[in-house]
């Protein structure tokens, strides 16, 4: 086979985060319940590369003998003209200079909580925890997809006659409401450090860091736990006061945001939580404040009792999404790499 070539049909497709980058070689099925066959896959420590075209082009040396040449990737952030705006990446990320600098004929952007709502049909039933709710959602009604990892990402499946339109937000971006006297604690003490507290700086994994440090200040205690994983660990295993009531402060905050989302966007075909922060915490979310606090929006509570949510695996989630979605992206002429980007765009 000519190494240049390309396999029909195959292409990349990658899910990035503050933290991780999540990279497959899929494949176009005809298959419209299964759309895209993950056919290679690996997880790569963004800190560890300089770029994300590096991740990319390490994974097409290690795992593909397809060479592929067109890329659909779902970041988190917000995509500004050519470059994504989101503070917990570790390097710049342009659109057109990743394209340019691969010599890849297409590569497309979307957002990456906009690529779970494509996913979570392919969600299997062994893989969900039901919360509250009922079973069966209305298959008309919107759909909340929220999640906290290194940032809170949260999207909107909007069912349209045959077709599902996605609402990407900034959910995570939006100021952080206090509903206990605690929680008016904590935000006095973040808010020393910027007049803006988002959502974010409490419902996600650096978040839950944000909240032990602030307790600490509050209690007159020194921090002796540095990571968000750290902190699950003492607090599940109940070794460390602070960590446990900074896990249950998170949890409730949470639940009092996706309520407020369920109320803002109308989701009450059901929510869905794919964040990387809560399969380790599955139990501990369960007899937490979290439901309750989802439901304390008083008279909505009886509104707000019968929409299902779900805890999902996110797992492969973000690059079977975005591959669904560039699937769905009207066909474009290829492009070389002096070519306008003119798929350089998130899906709002």
């Amino acid at each position: 086979m000519d190494a240049n070539a390309q396999s029909p049909g195959q292409f990349l497709a990658a899910d990035v985060g503050g933290t991780w980058a999540r990279v497959a070689l899929v494949r176009e099925t005809r298959d419209a319940a299964h759309p895209v066959q993950v056919l290679q896959y690996r997880k790569y420590l963004c800190a560890d590369y300089p770029d994300l075209a590096t991740i990319l082009r390490a994974f097409v040396e290690s795992h593909s003998s397809a060479h592929p040449r067109r890329c659909a990737i779902a970041c988190a952030g917000f995509l500004l003209g050519d470059e994504v705006i989101n503070n917990t990446l570790p390097w710049r990320l342009s659109v057109s200079a990743t394209r340019a600098d691969l010599g890849f004929d297409d590569l497309a952007l979307i957002n990456d909580f906009t690529a779970v709502a494509h996913a979570v049909e392919q969600v299997e039933s062994k893989d969900v925890t039901l919360l509250t709710g009922v079973q069966t959602p209305s298959p008309s009604e919107p759909v909340l997809v929220v999640g906290p990892g290194t940032g809170l990402g949260a999207a909107v499946r909007v069912p349209h006659g045959d077709q599902i339109i996605v609402i990407a937000t900034e959910a995570g971006q939006a100021a952080f409401a206090p509903s206990s006297p605690r929680e008016i604690e904590i935000l006095r003490v973040l808010s020393r450090q910027s007049p803006h507290v988002p959502m974010e700086a409490v419902a996600s994994g650096p978040g839950l860091l944000n909240i032990y440090r602030a307790l600490c200040i509050l209690e007159q205690r020194t921090p002796t736990l540095t990571e968000p994983s750290a902190i699950t660990d003492a607090a599940l295993a109940e070794a460390d006061a602070i960590a446990l009531e900074s896990l249950r402060i998170f949890c409730g905050a949470l639940g009092s945001l996706v309520g407020d989302l369920i109320l803002l966007y109308g989701a009450t075909g059901g929510v869905y939580l794919a964040g990387g922060v809560l399969p380790n915490i599955r139990e501990f979310l369960r007899r937490s404040a979290f439901v309750e606090r989802l439901l304390d929006k008083g008279q909505m509570r009886a509104a707000l009792k019968p929409v299902p949510v779900r805890l999902i695996e996110h797992g492969q989630l973000g690059v079977v999404g975005a591959a669904v979605w560039y699937l769905h992206q009207p066909r474009t002429s290829i492009r070389h790499e002096n070519a306008p980007p003119q798929r350089a765009r998130a899906a709002k």
